[in-house]
């Protein structure tokens, strides 16, 4: 068994197929019928087709290797075609890039980073320390502000003798 491209109908790839290892070229596979259901509650009932209606095509199994690289590959139908209605010497390329450069730019743009646990251990240590020396000089403050109203307590409840 060996996996092969599915791809939709326009030859973009949806999935990986298993398929035996002798499997190559290009198959399609079909959409399932819709189920006729019978609805006692109908007046008419839908009748069954004379005459079989051939299944739509869905995609394909495409037993053409995916280059490296591409980041939602299309496999170009029309030159598969073409390469089989023409005995060709070289093998086209077949699979292309589905995606926008705008969508590849937009999917390999940097992310931002995420800190680690040790840099966000290290940023709360920062702000700790950063909030400990607010604390200390609000303390020394208060402190002279006490020792400044305690001095101002004392000249006013002992006057000075001129």
């Amino acid at each position: 068994m060996k996996a092969v491209p599915k791809v939709n109908t326009d030859g973009l790839y949806i999935e990986d197929e298993l398929v035996d290892d002798t499997f190559s070229g290009v198959v399609p596979f079909y959409a399932e019928p819709e189920p006729v259901v019978f609805d006692p509650d109908l007046i008419e009932q839908p009748e069954a087709p004379e005459e079989e209606v051939e299944p739509a095509i869905a995609g394909y199994l495409v037993g053409v290797p995916v280059p490296a690289g591409l980041f939602h590959p299309r496999f170009d139908l029309a030159a598969w075609e073409a390469y089989q209605d023409a005995v060709q010497e070289t093998f086209p390329d077949l699979w292309t890039e589905g995606l926008s450069q705008e969508e590849i730019d937009e999917l390999t743009k940097p992310k931002p980073e995420e800190p680690s646990e040790l840099d966000l251990l290290k940023q709360r240590l920062a702000e700790s320390e950063a909030e400990n020396k607010r604390l200390a000089q609000e303390s020394n403050a208060n402190q002279l502000a006490l020792m400044e109203l305690h001095m101002l307590v004392l000249s006013v409840v002992t006057p000075d003798e001129g």
